[in-house]
């Protein structure tokens, strides 16, 4: 291996956690559009379905390594209804139920802690004094910025529900699929992945919600973002990172997320944020910055 390797590794690890909030942030807004047009697991099953049609060509072009045994495609089955259909499912369905974008993005911003617990107590990753206080710090900042955006009267005890089931899915899938399907191919395993999801989603959005869908360019967009950009490519720059790096290093980006739906609103629909939110901004980076700090 050549000096220049390890510099080369870390510039693209930056490249992709980089990517993967942006785009994990922008995702935030496109949900939203969307679900102005479909209940959450219609707009779900649709995101899934144009999910399969993208990667089917594409697999037949690159031709991945498929599971070699019941036991791999197990663990690829688990990690994705965690990961894809609980998840998803639970934070759009929350939103649905009438809780605030706030309040969700401040409940799903603890996963980070949670994983660094999960991954402390279960996998022996060791965080020194100063991640720890990162975890928190980074928690703190992320409230402050989506405080404004905090609607207490609309959450409910089946909002609540929805946004647990969404946090335990995402912390569980995120450390399932990390300590079972290393060797996994990410191609093959996505599109498994996206057709057991579908296969979930489906008959939920046809019984619970009747499938209603009001067709329009803005759902098509928001799906096509989603689907390409945040199912596919950001999930798989994730997965990367959770395999080449600390576990609570790498969920830890889960705090700026909020971070980047707070500018993309200010820059496409006028919202300017407020003080507090800039300083839960700073907060939150600080945070972030301890956490990632080499022991």
């Amino acid at each position: 291996m050549t000096p220049h390797a390890p510099q080369n590794d870390n510039r693209t690890d930056a490249m992709l956690a980089w990517f993967f909030v942006l785009v994990w942030g922008s995702g935030y807004l496109a949900s939203k559009v969307g679900m102005q047009y479909a209940p959450p697991f219609t707009f779900l099953a649709l995101r899934y379905v144009f999910g399969v049609l993208c990667l089917v060509p594409w697999l037949l072009i690159v031709r991945p390594s498929w599971p070699s045994s019941g036991r791999e495609l197990f663990h690829i089955c688990v990690a994705g209804l965690l990961m894809h259909a609980l998840t998803l499912g639970g934070s759009h369905y929350a939103q649905y139920l009438g809780m605030s974008a706030g309040i969700t993005a401040l409940l799903l911003a603890t996963q980070p802690l949670f994983t660094a617990i999960f991954a402390h107590r279960m996998m022996g990753e060791r965080l020194v004094s100063a991640q720890w206080a990162g975890v928190v710090l980074g928690l703190a900042g992320v409230a402050l910025v989506v405080w404004h955006k905090v609607d207490v009267k609309a959450v409910t005890l089946a909002s609540l529900t929805a946004a647990a089931i969404s946090l335990a899915a995402m912390t569980t899938g995120t450390l399932y699929q990390r300590a079972f399907c290393r060797s996994a191919d990410l191609r093959s395993s996505s599109f498994i992945q996206f057709v057991l999801s579908l296969c979930v989603l489906a008959p939920a959005a046809w019984v619970v919600e009747g499938f209603q869908v009001r067709w329009s360019w803005q759902m098509a967009v928001a799906i096509v973002f989603l689907v390409i950009f945040a199912s596919i490519l950001a999930v798989n720059a994730l997965h990367l990172l959770m395999r080449r790096g600390h576990a609570a290093k790498v969920t830890s980006l889960m705090f700026l997320t909020p971070i980047v739906a707070v500018f993309l609103e200010w820059a496409m629909f006028s919202v300017v944020p407020t003080w507090l939110s800039i300083a839960g901004i700073v907060v939150t980076c600080v945070g972030v910055a301890l956490v990632s700090r080499r022991s």
